[in-house]
């Protein structure tokens, strides 16, 4: 009797760059069901508009996620002992069909969101988070701390395409999945392609934070404004790798110089706590522009941060509830 050998995934329905090791080292499952977290990659970076590569980033982040350890040296949170969180794989995409690509994404993150457990996912390019935000925001409006150096609210690109990582919170807006005066977004900085760029932005109540203004005022005071605006209301928290200086994180599609540290950003996650957190986001990490690992490994440290604050979250609740 002949043997059955086992088969290589045929990379025509399963993209070359999808797959396994896992974030932070925690069992590969194949259903979020039991989870409070979910880590998700989103290998998909349809949206990007110029230096494409983005659709690595989850790969890449979980190998250097590996260098996370149990436990926060600050907060003290040690998230794997208070949440339950597993890593879900990859959502499939489609690396040549934009709207597929969208509507697939949505779909497997619909079934996510439908367990209960609260998806932390690894992009993929800016616009992956829009198709996040229709399974998380189906029911209800949303509101968003958005840490960015764009503000990704443009309408349009290369004549009237709508779906370019540059313009996902203006589509989610428009579908009735953000509330824009629960929208801050930090570290906005770089050159515009018109001076009335953030026009409409500002227009639909969306509170802009330049990397100016963060200068002079510092993390706390932009962070207790940001909590403020936010409240209490269920909140995205969505994170592009490239709101970080290029010195320190060079691995993303469009760096823009006079960012943040990785400290800053660090701290700037941090003051999350006390936050409705029903999702969140690390995106734009490009590892084909990434330099020995760093750019990765920011988004995997960032992504911990992340973990933590939603997991001591989760823990708080379940005190309240008893």
């Amino acid at each position: 009797m002949a043997h059955k050998f086992n088969q290589p995934v045929d990379a025509a329905e399963v993209p070359r760059f999808a797959g396994h090791s896992t974030f932070m080292r925690l069992p590969a499952v194949a259903s979020a069901e039991g989870l409070d977290i979910a880590l998700v990659g989103i290998p998909w970076d349809g949206g990007t508009t110029n230096r494409a590569g983005a659709r690595h980033g989850p790969r890449e982040v979980r190998n250097q996620s590996s260098l996370m350890r149990r436990a926060h040296h600050v907060s003290g949170v040690a998230p794997f002992d208070v949440a339950n969180v597993a890593d879900v794989g990859d959502l499939p995409v489609n690396p040549i069909n934009l709207l597929d690509g969208l509507a697939r994404i949505e779909v497997a993150m619909e079934k996510i969101v439908a367990t209960g457990a609260l998806p932390l996912s690894v992009g993929g390019d800016h616009l992956t988070t829009l198709p996040v935000m229709r399974a998380v925001a189906k029911d209800a409006p949303v509101g968003m701390i958005h840490f960015d150096a764009h503000s990704d609210t443009n309408n349009s690109y290369f004549g009237d395409n709508p779906f370019t990582h540059g313009t996902p919170f203006r589509r989610a807006i428009e579908e009735g999945l953000l509330d824009p005066k629960r929208v801050v977004q930090i570290g906005i900085r770089g050159s515009v392609y018109d001076p009335d760029e953030h026009g409409w932005a500002k227009a639909q109540g969306i509170r802009i934070i330049y990397m100016e203004e963060f200068v002079r005022r510092g993390a706390a005071s932009v962070m207790e404004e940001a909590c403020g605006i936010v409240g209490s209301g269920r909140t995205y928290v969505s994170f592009d790798i490239d709101c970080i200086d290029p010195s320190m994180a060079p691995g993303t599609g469009t760096p823009e110089i006079g960012g943040f540290s990785t400290r800053e950003a660090q701290e700037l996650v941090r003051l999350l706590d006390g936050v409705n957190i029903v999702a969140a986001d690390v995106v734009e990490v490009a590892p084909p522009f990434d330099l020995a690992g760093m750019t990765a490994l920011a988004g995997a440290t960032i992504m911990f941060e992340l973990l933590c604050i939603m997991a001591d979250m989760i823990n708080k609740r379940r005190g309240t509830d008893r």
